[in-house]
């Protein structure tokens, strides 16, 4: 049986866009893909249409990474929505650069690429593509490992790496997208000080003070409403709050009021979305 790469997206404990220091946890939704080596050239596919720039260009960094010549043909499938701050770009450039990597090694008796490894080319390549303004460590890190992931995204160092409780994932997709390249970096930035503040909480692994007041701080900056994340917490959420820059909230439920928040959140316009959190990360599974 033919095995394919499940490359997990993440929500945001706390963005790392104004102060270089995040947080994000891997959720159930993630992107599917198959590979293999082919005599010449580059062939990528998204079932969704999506742009292949991103595909194209982390092939490339492990082909010179290796200094080998080869083709390489990938096809991916998604259940991660794009362009709404769920990540869906590091898990994209998590999962070709781990695939390729993996298609080279054991094509060419070469050794694997490490974990830290890939994570550098993957996001080198989102730098390389614009699809991303800091890199995105931390999702990247919790897209690739699962669970929590507290970094210091300047250095690319992993701060606190743990699986987090294993409650519902309620993700809230208003009826617009938001892509993080075109995001207002002068108003975020104009947070840190605050951002510092929910950032001390998560490391302090206080993870839903963190996603909160994250949340709220963000959605303020962006223009997004932050009654979505409060109606949810009135609810009876643990925690809610908008995930990167917009334009998905995601709310951490129990069962006891998963489906008073999945009500109110209906109540709007947009779709809600019931996944999981994802303590796996990055791996392969039998087609």
């Amino acid at each position: 049986m033919k095995k394919i790469l499940k490359s997990p997206g993440s929500a945001t404990i706390v963005n790392a866009i104004s102060t270089g220091f995040g947080a994000a946890f891997g959720i159930g939704l993630n992107i599917s893909l198959k590979g293999k080596l082919i005599s010449s050239g580059i062939k990528c596919s998204s079932d969704i249409g999506a742009d292949t720039n991103l595909m194209h260009v982390c092939i490339e960094n492990v082909l010179d990474f290796y200094d080998v010549e080869t083709g390489v043909e990938i096809s991916t499938k998604t259940s991660l929505p794009q362009a709404s701050g769920l990540s869906s770009s590091s898990a994209l450039s998590n999962g070709v650069t781990k695939l390729v990597g993996d298609l080279v090694a054991n094509e060419f008796n070469l050794k694997p690429l490490k974990p830290y490894e890939i994570l550098n080319l993957a996001i080198e390549s989102s730098l390389i593509t614009k699809v991303s303004i800091t890199g995105a460590f931390d999702d990247a890190a919790a897209s690739f490992f699962g669970g929590i992931a507290v970094t210091n995204n300047i250095e690319r160092k992993i701060i606190i790496k743990e699986k987090m409780e294993n409650n519902k994932v309620l993700i809230y997709m208003p009826d617009i997208m938001s892509n993080t390249a075109n995001s207002d970096v002068k108003k975020m930035k104009l947070l840190a000080p605050y951002v510092e503040l929910a950032f001390d909480f998560a490391r302090k692994k206080d993870y839903f003070k963190a996603l909160n007041l994250n949340g709220i701080l963000y959605s303020a900056a962006l223009n997004f409403d932050t009654q979505i994340a409060i109606d949810a917490l009135n609810a009876g959420a643990l925690a809610s709050g908008l995930s990167g820059t917009g334009s998905a909230f995601v709310a951490v439920v129990n069962d006891e009021f998963k489906d008073d928040v999945k009500d109110i959140w209906n109540s709007y316009d947009g779709k809600v979305i019931e996944t999981n959190v994802d303590n796996q990360g990055i791996q392969y599974i039998d087609e």
